[in-house]
């Protein structure tokens, strides 16, 4: 039976899943201004009105009339008759059963209960009857998009209508089917099988059953006419009716086509109140019951959906209207007591599914003094519109805004004030985290409350006060720590006196002021200065002023007033000063100095004085001080932040100004926290306009819709509230660094240590924020931390980066912080310096804090820790110490075992040795006979086999040269094997034998490693003349090796054929020149000098042996023909260079072409995106060089004369080789560098033997090629390929890893390597293009 109950329940009632909650779970509706106008003469009474949105006046109907009044000014703009033309009757019977304004057609829509409906036109002032029901209408409501019109009639039936009035169709509001809604049932769940309470299942089941008549018949206060209310978006309407057959309400649910889609399901007591929610969830009415009148909700099926409790008694109120506001966020109930008829309008809010009461206007109880019409701005959703029946105008301006503690020292609490109707929900964050509508604790008063202030004095900001509905000021301050404060509800005890009420209560005082006025809501702001003195700002009765009132407690309630020209919508104090800032409606900013000998108000100026305004009006403000100027801060309903008349955001949703910070969230979902001390008000909007980097501590991202509630003041804490109510505490990195530091600069390392564990801040930060600082109070630091695992906790997590400058930059750090105590490295610092204090205060009780200090430093100082385990071992500490079990268990948990074990092998201490090799996973019979071994040798070769064995081949050859000359056989093979050459020389007398040994084993690896110079010089040394000579000869070392053949000697003969060989190959290597004085000197062949000279373009020098010798026919036969061969060689530079230059470009477009094609197949995540640049040849990778870099492969193992082969090839300039690009980089360097050595002596050749117009030519040609380098030049190594990637070195020793890496190094890499980016700035160095003409000019007078 419960199963199939439960299925009819989920049948009959599905979820809408659509209420809606309130993103304003926590704040408080905040009064901005009041607009009272009570001169309104208007004939006869209200009876309704309608807000004109395009002029911001209203339309009010009377019995005779339709006016149109400025509530702004309370004048009457138009007064149209009604009575003239017999739409109402003139004995002052007639009734306006609706009225509407129409922007569109710009004109007034009203309907009479005679059934007349009325157009009048605002600008013709001319009135048509537009229709006429013969049955009288009782009600008119338009679509939200005004396009139909709904009117009910006399006869109980609707008429759907065009906005031409053009009607579409006619019903009767009682229908005896459900609807087009009508629930679908499978037979599960019946009448037979539910629950029927008392009456009991018989009587239910009877047919004759009915409700008990009593509660079925309406209210005797119901009116018994239809309630018509739309949808937000129009689709659908409601009708609220009495049900002939039953005699109670029903509400049915209509389309737009006007067919009915449900009808409501019966409800004991349903009242005539109906509106629906603009978000088209719910619809709202009011149900009374027997013990309670409650407001209930139901969804478009008809089905109720919720409800909550108004605060009345049986039969106290009646309820008159329902009103939403155009965003849904709060709900106007329009009461009547009927027993003191003292009519008032309360306002609703939702949150977390809790209905708070946050405003209750109460009126006068005379008949004048009552609401006649009551109605929400229809573009302005939080401004309501009132007009009483004595003709006053209310309009009333409110905005949603959190009422927190504003205390910056350590004992604010971080309290946060919600009001709830009578009560004030205190939530003190400091202690607890709970969301509305849990608390700390609440505060019951006698009346509700509509507003709330804390005391903005330091040192009592946990004060507070709250303004009720009746117009009392109730004051509660902190309570003295009392035994019996456990008890959270305050109940009021009053003894009034002079005007103010003295309470006695356990958890605070509490003082009443009671205030003058008499109409509803007049006091609207409310701001404690200090504890004796208030700054309120009430109505004044000049329209469009407010007047500013200072109360001061003494035994008099004692007021001073002054007039302020424009409504006050706001009003702030600095935390650090006195100074009060006020805001204006428009934006404009005051000054109010309350402090002074008479209250004054002046205008807000910055420090050039001139006048500053807000550019809009903010609905939240707060004073901060940037520069050392105090600045009001301003937040818009549009969410624009404005500092001053300076815009600094466009996009913040919640700001709050703690300390030196200013916090707020973006609608990017961001959380911001920046340091106003550090940053000019230029900087702050480059700072919100930026979005941040990555170690950048002001950003933190936080979930969608966050606002901020508070900040917990000395604390890390922000608390944040999210769009489905639910609280989150976040720590953000800005505060906590903040926080963080301060400790640290007041030695409050426990405290700072804490909270970088809990929020897991890098330890390193303790040391890095003041190096200095730190290492002078070790000491400190260690009695405050005072627990062993904390210390090694901070020793592991040393490391040499500065988290100051990379992980927790600060922009406001001293220069005196910065940089590191002492010289050297930071973990090595830190851990000497703890490793010292700890040795000094007991070096038993930090045994593993100094184990753990020398494991940790750069170079692990394994032995000597573990040389103190030893030691703990052999001297065995008292009780309370660490034993060496436990002192080697722990340093096996922190170097691997197997290190460990090799470390201790290598102090040479075989007890220390089986000592941790019984703590590794080691077989004994694999460690034990290595041992003996070792035991068995002598002392010195002992030692060299356990450093050889441990790879330590510096200190195996430094014991084994001690073994003996028999060992040194292994001396040498040691030597060669790992090469020690120098390290081994140290250690024999230069004049021994072992020392030539070791130099001409030496002086062999120098020529295996292509030095063979070096080894020439190594071998000379020693001795070795005739393998000394052998090696400058292959290495070209002509003047070494000349001097070495002449010391051994040779005969002149042998020395000339060696200066020939040598000769040759200087000739190879283009070193004509010296080639040239070996052939001259030493071959005595002048004639082969002379050629060799010739050969490398070195004129002057072949020029002189010609007439040192008088070898002028050499001239004719040699030199002039050569002449001609480099100008005509040097002249076809510039069309090589052009066509490499075209080719390149074309190579680079082909290979960016391939780039992107791989990049699309591979998906645009490839990770390797970036590595690939326009000369890059990584694609060697891919298909375009997937062959040739297949092939590198087996290059590697070949010959090193086909390897320099292969390398060569990849300098090849032929089309489509996959390093074609490298190659062309590499040939216009090239060209580059040869005529920078060409041009010179070239072109004083050529005029030197009459050559003329070769000459001219040159020139000429020299200077379009310089032209077309220095503007090329910038195209082929242009500025992504210099930044972006290093450019590869051209050459035949390139490998094609080492091309490949160049390519793949980041950006910023070091500059262009000489090889191939040329510094073409150095060709300006020569003087030859400067004027073509002007150096043929020196030697041609022509």
């Amino acid at each position: 039976i419960i199963y199939i109950l439960h299925l009819q329940r989920f049948t009959r009632r599905p979820y809408a899943g659509r209420l809606t909650i309130s993103s304003y779970r926590d704040k408080n509706l905040k009064l901005l201004k009041h607009l009272h106008s009570s001169g309104i003469q208007g004939p006869g009474s209200p009876q309704c009105f309608s807000v004109r949105t395009d002029s911001g006046t209203v339309l009010a109907s009377t019995e005779c009339c339709v006016i149109e009044y400025d509530p702004r000014t309370g004048q009457v703009v138009t007064e149209v008759p009604l009575t003239a033309e017999g739409y109402l009757p003139e004995d002052g019977s007639g009734l306006v059963v609706g009225i509407q304004d129409l922007p569109d057609q710009e004109s007034a829509c009203v309907a009479t209960s005679s059934g007349d409906v009325i157009l009048y036109n605002f600008n013709t002032h001319q009135l048509e009857c537009v229709g006429s029901v013969d049955s009288g209408l009782t009600s008119m409501n338009w679509s939200p998009d005004q396009e139909l019109v709904i009117l009910t009639t006399g006869q109980d039936s609707i008429i759907m209508m065009t906005k031409d009035f053009d009607p579409i169709t006619e019903v009767q509001i009682h229908q005896d089917h459900f609807g087009e809604g009508k629930f679908i049932t499978v037979g599960w769940g019946k009448k037979e099988t539910q629950f029927h309470g008392s009456e009991g299942k018989q009587a239910q089941m009877s047919p004759h059953f009915h409700w008990p008549i009593s509660s079925l018949f309406p209210v005797a206060w119901d009116d018994r006419k239809p309630r018509v209310t739309w949808r937000g978006d129009g689709q659908l309407f409601a009708v609220s009716a009495i049900c002939p057959m039953s005699g109670a309400r029903k509400v049915r649910v209509w389309n737009r086509e006007c067919v009915l889609q449900a009808t409501s399901e019966a409800v004991n007591g349903l009242e005539q109140a109906l509106c629906w929610k603009p978000s088209g969830s719910l619809i709202a009415s009011t149900q009374r019951h027997l013990n309670k009148h409650s407001v209930v909700f139901m969804e478009k099926n008809g089905l109720l959906h919720g409800d909550f409790t108004l605060p009345l008694a049986k039969d106290q109120a009646k309820v008159k209207d329902l009103l939403w506001n155009s965003d849904s966020t709060v709900l106007a109930v329009w009461l009547e007591d009927l027993n003191l008829l003292l009519p008032s309008v309360q306002l609703w809010s939702v949150g977390n599914y809790h209905w708070y009461l946050k405003q209750s206007m109460s009126f006068g109880r005379g008949p004048q003094a009552a609401p006649a019409c009551v109605s929400w701005d229809p573009e302005r959703p939080l401004r309501l519109h009132l007009l009483t029946s004595g003709w006053t105008s209310h309009t009333y301006d409110w905005c949603l805004t959190t009422d927190r503690s504003q205390g910056d020292d350590p004992h604010d609490n971080a309290n946060v004030a919600v009001i709830d109707g009578d009560k004030v929900l205190v939530t003190a964050f400091r202690q607890c985290v709970v969301p509305p509508p849990m608390c700390a604790f609440e505060l019951k008063l006698p009346a509700p409350v509509n507003l709330v202030t804390f005391c903005s004095e330091p040192g009592r900001t946990n004060d507070l006060a709250a303004l009720t509905a009746d117009g009392r000021v109730f004051i509660y301050f902190q309570g003295g720590g009392s035994q019996e404060a456990t008890n959270l509800v305050v109940f009021l005890q009053t003894n009034i006196l002079n005007g103010f009420c003295k309470v006695n209560v356990r958890l605070s005082r509490k003082r009443i002021i009671t205030q003058a006025h008499s109409e509803p809501l007049a006091l609207r702001l409310v701001l404690w200065l200090k504890d004796q003195t208030f700054l309120c700002v009430c109505s004044d009765e000049k329209p469009g002023h407010s007047e500013l009132n200072h109360l001061t407690e003494t035994a008099s309630l004692c007021s001073t007033r002054v007039c302020v020209e424009g409504h006050v919508t706001s009003m702030c104090r600095s935390r650090q000063s006195n100074l009060v800032a006020l805001q204006l409606e428009e934006g404009q900013i005051r000054r109010v100095l309350w402090d002074s000998p008479e209250l004054a108000v002046i205008h807000w100026l910055d420090s050039r004085g001139s006048s500053v305004n807000f550019p809009q009006p903010c609905v939240h403000t707060a004073l901060c001080s940037i520069s050392g100027e105090e600045h009001l801060l301003g937040l818009t309903k549009r969410s624009r932040l404005y500092l001053g008349d300076t815009e600094l955001a466009s996009n913040v949703s919640s700001f709050v100004v703690y300390d030196d910070f200013l916090l707020l969230t973006t609608h990017s979902h961001t959380c911001r926290c920046l340091r106003l001390s550090t940053l000019s008000i230029k900087g702050l909007v480059a700072a919100l306009s930026s979005d941040g980097g990555q170690n950048d501590e002001t950003v933190r991202r936080v979930e969608r819709g966050s606002r901020i509630v508070t900040v917990v003041p000395h604390d890390t804490r922000l608390i944040l509230q999210m769009p489905r109510g639910n609280l989150e505490t976040i720590s953000h990195r800005a505060l906590v660094l903040a926080q963080l530091r301060k400790w640290l600069d007041g030695l409050r390392f426990k405290e700072a240590f804490e909270c970088m564990r809990k929020l897991r801040i890098n330890l390193n930060l303790i040391y890095d924020h003041n190096p200095k600082l730190f290492l002078e109070n070790v000491e400190v630091f260690l009695q405050q931390v005072n627990s062993i695992n904390h210390i090694n906790l901070f020793l592991t997590e040393l490391k040499e980066d500065d988290t100051t400058q990379t992980m927790y930059p600060c922009t406001s750090k001293p220069a005196s912080h910065s940089g590191p105590g002492v010289s050297g490295k930071k973990v090595d610092i830190v851990c000497n310096a703890l490793r010292t204090t700890m040795e000094i205060l007991d070096a038993q009780k930090y045994c593993l804090c100094i184990l753990t200090a020398h494991v940790k430093k750069t170079v692990p100082e394994l032995e000597i820790a573990l040389q103190k385990v030893h030691d703990l071992r052999v001297n065995p500490p008292s009780s309370a110490g660490v034993s060496a079990e436990e002192a080697l268990k722990y340093l096996v948990f922190l170097v691997n075992v197997n290190e460990l074990y090799e470390h201790s092998l290598g102090t040479y201490d075989f007890d220390l040795v089986l000592m941790v090799a019984e703590k590794s996973q080691k077989d004994p019979k694999e460690y034990l006979p290595f041992l003996n071994m070792l035991k068995a040798l002598e002392t010195n070769y002992q030692r060299y086999t356990i450093d050889k064995y441990l790879k330590r081949y510096k200190k195996a050859l430094h014991h084994l040269s001690k073994c003996g000359e028999e060992h040194f056989t292994e001396v040498l093979n040691l030597v060669r094997d790992q090469r020690l050459f120098s390290e081994a020389l140290d250690l024999y007398p230069s004049d021994s034998s072992q020392y030539k040994l070791l130099s001409v084993a030496y002086a062999e690896h120098l020529v295996e490693q292509s030095q063979p110079e070096q080894a020439g010089l190594l071998l000379w040394r020693c001795g070795e003349l005739p393998r000394a000579l052998q090696a400058f000869v292959g290495g070209a070392s002509w003047r070494y090796a000349l001097s070495v053949a002449t010391q051994i000697p040779v005969p002149p003969d042998q020395l000339a054929l060696l200066a020939r060989d040598l000769a040759d190959k200087l000739i190879e290597q283009r070193r004509h020149t010296e080639a040239s004085v070996l052939l001259e000197q030493y071959g005595k062949d002048c004639e082969e000098a002379i050629s060799t000279l010739i050969t490398g373009a070195a004129w002057d020098e072949a020029l002189r042996l010609v007439y040192l010798y008088n070898r002028q026919d050499i001239i004719e036969t040699n030199l002039k023909p050569a002449l001609l061969e480099g100008n005509l060689q040097a002249q076809s530079q510039k069309a090589l260079f052009s066509r490499h230059q075209v080719r390149l470009a074309v190579v680079r477009e082909l290979k960016e072409k391939a780039r992107l094609e791989m990049l699309d197949e591979d998906g645009p995540d490839c990770g390797d995106a970036e590595l690939y640049s326009e000369a890059s040849s990584a694609l060697t990778g891919s298909r375009l060089g997937s062959r040739y870099s297949h092939s590198n492969s087996r290059i590697s193992s070949r010959s090193s004369k086909n390897r320099r082969k292969a390398e060569g090839k990849k300098l090849s300039l032929k089309e489509g080789s996959p390093f074609e690009d490298v190659a062309l980089l590499h040939a216009l360097s090239q060209i580059i560098q040869i005529s920078d050595k060409m041009r010179g002596h070239l072109l004083e050749a050529l005029v030197l033997f009459h050559y003329d117009a070769q000459a001219g030519a040159l020139q000429r040609e020299y200077s379009e090629l310089l032209q077309l380098m220095e503007t090329s030049v910038p195209l082929i190594w242009h500025e992504g390929l210099q930044q972006g990637h290093t450019p590869v070195s051209g050459g035949p020793n390139s490998t094609a890893n080492s091309i490949t890496a160049s390519f793949q190094q980041q950006r910023g890499s070091s500059a262009p390597q000489q090889g191939l980016r040329p510094s073409y700035l150095g060709i300006a160095h020569y003087h030859i293009i400067t004027h073509p003409t002007n150096d043929v000019q020196k030697y041609c007078p022509y």
